[in-house]
């Protein structure tokens, strides 16, 4: 590829910003393919393959030496890391930086679910995470991303950033990944740069401001608003933190930053004091371009603390009483601190911690997924659903089976495994220990009980 492939008006937007010499350097850069990278669930068994070299801003994440059929690996379906873009994993500095209270986060344009299983990790079983996407089918993506995370954590939601009005002042972080131009995707989506346009700039500019509107009301007193593009310019970056203190009440936040990184920071001057942001160029470090800040609310600001409700009623959802969730952990072996809903006869289930929370966000909230689908019951016997299997909660009640990469992938494409010895009723099979799904043995046949929707289609 050429420069005359990058948009002449693009070009000198960058040597505004860079300068010329160092302009020349990005350019170049920008036509090197960039090194692959994952992030590990810490919550999980560590995959079998070797990790080397340490991306330096995230706790959890690795670059590859080459990039392997992820596809062909079962630990990757099992949820044991994710495919992450380095530049981003730069939040995971920042909440460690600043300590971040775990409480409940808000993550507003989740899809595919990056940032999302990020803020699930940080959060733990201490937090509770709201993953929204807007568009349907990017919801579903997201929804089988958390479900194979598996902390049961994250509550996944398709709505507006309109919908949230109710519930300013009720978050304790909002992380707005905005839709925006794509520049710092350029290297590796030829699409974006044909797309580009400073009139593209503009409408992405508009359509920030008006996510953004509704974001800033979001945060309660003491908490924190993380932006963040994958783009170079002003107007979609330094400007939107101009706007957010326009229109909003937040402090400054610096982050601190190791020189080795390379990391730029920008100093953001506006009425209220410098702000800052945080820019990662191609040329400089090993990752995507990517612009990312954080601000905090004032300890004055308004929050939200949902009350418990005395009358719990939702279209769809049954909430089970604290007695007989009490009875469910004790039956299914897990920790005597949940909170349970029915929903078309399946058991969800989440830490009681965050009932209230649920309760209020699931009358506000087109909900998809949330806490862990523990499945139907029959009588006395479960149902258990590929939820759980993926989840952390345990399941010591049913056997477990190992199987070997090729009777793996046989499972995880839906087919028919052959297995002597099995005992009959339910097994949980494991890839290198980690749970894929389960499979029940009827006698005379082994029925596969993954997801069709999830079913490995080619290769």
């Amino acid at each position: 590829m050429t420069s005359s492939k990058l948009p002449p008006a693009f070009q000198n937007q960058m040597k505004s910003l860079l300068g010329e010499v160092v302009y020349e350097e990005f350019e170049k850069a920008i036509e090197n393919e960039v090194k692959t990278s994952i992030r590990l669930n810490p919550w999980k068994k560590k995959p079998n393959f070797e990790l080397k070299e340490r991306i330096l801003w995230s706790k959890n994440g690795y670059f590859l030496e080459n990039r392997p059929s992820f596809t062909l690996d079962p630990s990757f379906h099992a949820g044991a890391y994710y495919v992450q873009e380095a530049s981003s994993m730069f939040i995971d500095h920042i909440l460690q930086s600043q300590k971040v209270e775990k409480g409940i986060f808000l993550d507003l344009a989740a899809a595919p679910g990056g940032k999302s299983t990020l803020l699930s990790s940080y959060l733990g079983e201490e937090g509770f995470l709201v993953a929204n996407e807007v568009i349907q089918a990017r919801a579903q993506i997201l929804k089988e991303n958390c479900i194979k995370w598996g902390l049961g954590n994250i509550l996944v939601s398709n709505n507006d950033p309109e919908h949230f009005e109710p519930l300013e002042g009720f978050f304790d972080l909002v992380l707005v990944d905005a839709p925006c131009s794509g520049e710092g995707m350029f290297r590796k989506d030829p699409q974006a740069r044909e797309e580009w346009s400073t009139d593209h700039v503009m409408l992405c500019s508009a359509r920030q401001k008006r996510i953004m509107d509704r974001a800033g009301a979001l945060v309660k007193a003491g908490g924190y608003l993380i932006y963040s593009t994958c783009t170079f310019n002003e107007l979609e970056n330094e400007e939107m933190i101009r706007f957010l203190t326009d229109e909003f009440s937040y402090e400054p936040v610096r982050i601190p930053l190791d020189p080795t990184w390379q990391i730029i920071e920008s100093k953001v001057e506006t009425e209220y004091g410098d702000f800052f942001g945080y820019r990662f160029f191609p040329h400089l470090v090993e990752g995507e371009g990517f612009f990312i800040t954080i601000l905090k609310r004032p300890e004055n600001a308004y929050s939200l603390v949902p009350k418990k409700m005395k009358d719990f009623k939702h279209r769809f959802l049954k909430e089970i009483g604290a007695k007989e969730a009490e009875q469910l952990d004790s039956e299914l072996g897990i920790a005597p601190n949940g909170a349970y809903y029915q929903l078309n006869e399946s058991y969800f289930r989440i830490h009681h911690n965050w009932k209230n929370h649920v309760d209020k966000l699931s009358q506000h909230l087109s909900i998809k997924y949330f806490g862990v689908e523990i499945g139907k019951k029959q009588g006395k016997e479960w149902i258990p659903s590929p939820a759980w299997a993926l989840s952390t909660l345990p399941k010591n009640q049913y056997n477990t089976i190992e199987l070997d990469q090729e009777q793996a992938l046989t499972f995880l494409r839906k087919g028919e495994l052959k297995l002597l010895d099995l005992e009959k009723g339910w097994t949980l099979v494991c890839y290198q220990s980690l749970p894929l799904g389960w499979i029940k043995n009827l006698g005379n046949r082994i029925n596969n009980y993954y997801p069709k929707e999830w079913r490995i289609r080619h290769l």
